[in-house]
């Protein structure tokens, strides 16, 4: 059963979870808010509600050993990492070992103490057929995180991925609509609800999650300012979509 209380930390509510594993360890884990101290007890209260509603215990992860196949290393190590990293980068891991690295290792039937740095080149290389350099760069850092743990805990030796030579980043070329475009997208989305976010995206250049993210509490009406101080993402997390803010 997970308990919780709220918490007040540099001036912001904060859920702080309390709840023991399947080994029956205590945890203590901070959620935040983003509702500001002043005039917000009842709302906070509320989110409170809703975090310990949707928040799950991660299942105990089984004997890891260097025989067992990579990814099914992988699949155990997401579980051990899980309460230590935020939600959103959890739900980035998940998707990219879920559909694409664990896939491809499980079908070569490579166990932990087998894989070598061609066995990684090898895939950077067949992917980078599908994919831009940007996407193989993230499978990297997964692949890195996961096998620096897995010398840490002496399961390897070595880390094998620090001998894998990355793609070079590819540039970002982005698009911007002119003027004509833009009175046709105003032109499509008014009276629809996705009106004023467009108005205030096209108006401030503000990206999709940084308006959707906007409170009152970012409005000054004195100054005539906007500060931009929340961002939510969607994300796939044990697949269900879920908004992180």
């Amino acid at each position: 059963m997970v308990s919780g209380t709220l918490a007040l930390k540099n001036g912001y509510y904060y859920a702080v979870l309390s709840y023991r594993d399947a080994a029956g360890k205590r945890h203590q884990k901070w959620v935040s808010t983003g509702l500001p101290q002043k005039g917000n007890k009842c709302r906070a209260e509320q989110e409170l509600i809703r975090i310990r509603s949707e928040f799950e215990i991660s299942p105990a992860a089984g004997e890891l050993s260097s025989n067992m196949l990579f990814a099914d290393y992988l699949d155990q190590w997401l579980e051990i990492v899980r309460a230590r990293i935020k939600p959103a980068t959890f739900g980035s891991y998940q998707g990219m070992v879920k559909s694409t690295i664990g896939p491809y290792f499980r079908k070569k039937e490579l166990t932990l103490k087998e894989l070598e740095a061609r066995h990684i080149q090898q895939f950077y290389t067949e992917k980078l057929k599908t994919v831009t350099p940007n996407s193989v760069i993230h499978y990297h850092a997964v692949i890195y995180q996961a096998l620096k743990y897995a010398m840490k805990t002496d399961l390897v030796t070595q880390n094998v991925a620090m001998k894998v030579d990355r793609p070079k980043k590819n540039d970002y070329q982005p698009v911007f609509l002119d003027a004509e475009e833009l009175q046709h997208l105003f032109e499509v989305v008014k009276g629809t609800k996705l009106e004023l976010p467009v108005l205030v995206a096209a108006f401030y250049g503000l990206r999709r999650g940084e308006v959707c993210g906007l409170k009152w509490d970012a409005i000054d009406f004195d100054r005539g300012t906007i500060t931009i101080r929340h961002s939510v993402t969607s994300l796939q997390v044990d697949g269900k979509t879920k908004m992180y803010a």
